[in-house]
């Protein structure tokens, strides 16, 4: 057929193809996969060319994650959990210097911890605000441990060490706190001095440390000199409580034995043998403030 010139008529031009995730974007590019368009902003780099993010997603849903050797998914890059804690102890820090109400309302102490339980674990996030040297300590020695840690275990079991240990932590010393007796000065006693730090938490880093190493087969002989260092400052040094370095100690060790008994093969029960280390570390906390006896003049004061 022709037009009225008499030439023959062209067919329509076909339209560029587009991206299905972007209508508007014209794309000359094809997933290797789909063989649909996909445009730059959809694109991600194959073995093979290039595949669009629908395809990389579902790939990414029918392969199995990667685990750690303790059944943790893998992780690379930054440890983001170990960072994450340290930039709260750091605000959390911060706001003690602009208000002391910050340290009062997040510290532990045994004769309010029944009454205000969040202390247990806030006092984990919170520091001497007139002492950097406590938040620096404590935030390098979490760094240290935290980089080794959070990949061996993964982001979800590190940050359940971690939570875990800062509450044995707290029980710790309200376990091994000094009551005062009649006519005592309630003020030099454990039960109502007041407790912040990381360290208990970190202490609990450390064991675990020692516990994973040696289950690992990896020398531990650092790890137990830092330990004895940092139990003997208390010796030298007042105003410690080494008593939440004990529970944090005892309790992280709890944890990473669990993790290392069961192991990759058994990691579906890792979480419920955690649960039970919290249930233990509640009856203990439990039992002691229904064993401790006040002297009358100090019942009220909780």
């Amino acid at each position: 057929m022709s037009d009225l010139t008499g030439s023959p008529a062209e067919p329509p031009a076909e339209a560029p193809p587009t991206c299905p995730r972007h209508p508007k974007e014209v794309a000359y590019v094809r997933c290797q996969r789909c063989e649909r368009p996909t445009c730059p902003a959809c694109q991600r780099p194959a073995s093979v060319g290039i595949q669009c993010v629908d395809c990389v997603k579902e790939q990414q849903r029918s392969t199995p994650a990667m685990r750690s050797v303790f059944g943790g998914r893998a992780v690379q890059g930054r440890p983001i959990i170990t960072i994450g804690i340290i930039a709260i102890c750091v605000v959390v820090w911060v706001g003690q210097l602009a208000s002391d109400r910050v340290t009062s309302d997040l510290a532990f102490a045994p004769f309010v911890g029944d009454n205000e339980p969040w202390r247990f674990l806030t006092a984990a996030f919170v520091h001497q605000p007139d002492w950097p040297m406590h938040i620096l300590f404590n935030m390098y020695a979490l760094w240290i441990c935290g980089q080794y840690l959070e990949p061996l275990l993964g982001r979800l079991r590190f940050v359940a060490l971690y939570l875990i240990a800062a509450l044995g932590g707290s029980v710790g010393y309200l376990m091994l706190a000094s009551v005062p007796s009649v006519g005592e000065d309630w003020r030099g006693t454990g039960w109502f001095t007041p407790t912040v730090g990381a360290s208990g938490a970190v202490f609990g880093l450390f064991a675990a440390v020692v516990v994973l190493n040696r289950h690992l087969g990896r020398d531990v002989t650092p790890m137990l000199l830092m330990i004895a260092i940092n139990a003997a400052i208390p010796f030298f040094v007042d105003g410690i409580a080494w008593q939440a370095h004990v529970g944090g100690a005892i309790t992280g060790a709890a944890v990473a034995g669990i993790i290392a008994a069961l192991g990759r093969e058994r990691r579906q029960l890792h979480w419920g043998a955690l649960g039970g280390v919290l249930v233990v570390l509640v009856i203990l906390a439990v039992v002691r403030y229904q064993t401790v006896s006040l002297p009358p003049e100090l019942t009220g004061l909780g």
